[in-house]
């Protein structure tokens, strides 16, 4: 069972994305999208732990624990403070964030991506395109939809035929052990726990590997030890 917190603005989006997401409902569209083939079967695995209208109602739930996947859903706001916020928070550190957005274009989608953000689903996506990326997130997988897949393809390709500077400091052993789990999806308390260091030193070894790669977030250090073959794939 996949339990996920829903964070949107309107209480008309809470209420939709509730009915969407609740066990033994029917997957109807929320009020704000238009019924596509695909709706209309019954949502299994997903078991919705909490719904607020920003981050802040994320808190206790993050504290308690027993949290699979945060839902938000981005579209008519602000996505770009949206983006921030979830950097600032350091949330995809260990939680999959699945984004519902009406933003479009590369640029966009590449900075949620470098943001943590593991999926992105256009915000008139059907309810079971809606269910598989929940799941898809939850199983530690980045999803796309097929219109934003051959976009974010180039953007890579582009990142990845800009030359590479040498490194002003070299990652410790340790440093590269901790990129290697990052790059296999775990979070911070994954890997205190698989090291058997406290939560403080994961995180202090991830901050380090982030300033001597110039990355910005988790997602981009991985792709930057990629390119520098730090990681073995």
């Amino acid at each position: 069972m996949i339990r996920v917190f829903i964070i949107a603005a309107s209480p008309l989006a809470r209420a939709g994305l509730e009915n969407l997401l609740s066990p033994g409902r029917s997957l109807v569209p929320a009020a704000r999208r238009n019924s596509k083939p695909g709706d209309g079967v019954v949502a299994t695995g997903v078991e919705i732990v909490g719904i607020g209208d920003s981050l802040d109602a994320l808190e206790d739930r993050l504290l308690d624990g027993g949290l699979d996947v945060l839902l938000i859903d981005a579209s008519g706001v602000a996505s770009n403070s949206i983006l921030a916020e979830i950097t600032d928070a350091e949330l995809a550190a260990d939680l999959p964030i699945v984004l519902l957005s009406d933003r479009v274009g590369a640029e966009w989608h590449t900075e949620a991506l470098r943001s943590g953000v593991r999926a992105i689903v256009p915000a008139d996506a059907t309810a079971s395109q809606l269910l598989a990326a929940i799941q898809g997130a939850g199983a530690g997988l980045v999803v796309l939809h097929p219109m934003d897949v051959n976009a974010a393809i180039r953007a890579s390709v582009t990142a990845t035929t800009a030359p590479v500077g040498e490194l002003t400091e070299a990652l410790t052993p340790r440093e590269r052990e901790v990129l290697q789990m990052l790059a296999a999806g775990l979070g911070n308390k994954e890997i205190a726990a698989r090291l058997s260091i406290s939560d403080h030193t994961a995180k202090f070894h991830v901050a380090s590997i982030l300033g001597k790669l110039g990355a910005a977030t988790r997602t981009e250090a991985v792709a930057l030890g990629i390119r520098r073959g730090l990681i073995l794939l």
